[in-house]
């Protein structure tokens, strides 16, 4: 798939202690070699308050996805958490109160959430 100027893009990071984590961004170049540069919503350059920029492959790439409204999540309901400036993949493992609690694979560990903090995950495959 094809990204263009302004396109509003989810980058899935691949770096140690960062997989698995969506990071939402804008579109601000295409290159050749299937390269654009994203400028991130929420991550900043190292000591500095500016918007990180930063060059990544179309692989990393999927469009942000739609507003999907959920009245309520389910135990093992795969989710995503927004925590440390991305979206993290999780499963809801019991809710106490208000707080949903969300395991990461990834990490090994059990963190929790108000619903305002998660939505229901979505995956890109295929192109769609």
């Amino acid at each position: 798939m094809a990204f263009f100027w302004g396109d509003e893009v989810e980058v899935c990071s691949k770096e140690d202690g960062f997989v698995g984590s969506y990071f939402a961004a804008t579109v601000i170049a295409e290159y050749r070699n299937n390269l654009y540069a994203v400028r991130y919503k929420n991550l900043v350059t190292e000591g500095e308050s500016r918007p990180l920029i930063e060059v990544v492959r179309a692989d990393e790439l999927r469009p942000a996805p739609p507003e999907v409204y959920a009245a309520g999540f389910g135990l093992y309901d795969e989710v995503d958490a927004f925590d440390n400036d991305g979206w993290r993949v999780g499963k809801i493992t019991g809710r106490k109160g208000s707080k949903y609690y969300v395991f990461f694979d990834t990490y090994g560990t059990e963190i929790g959430y108000s619903s305002s903090q998660l939505r229901a995950h979505l995956e890109w495959v295929g192109g769609k």
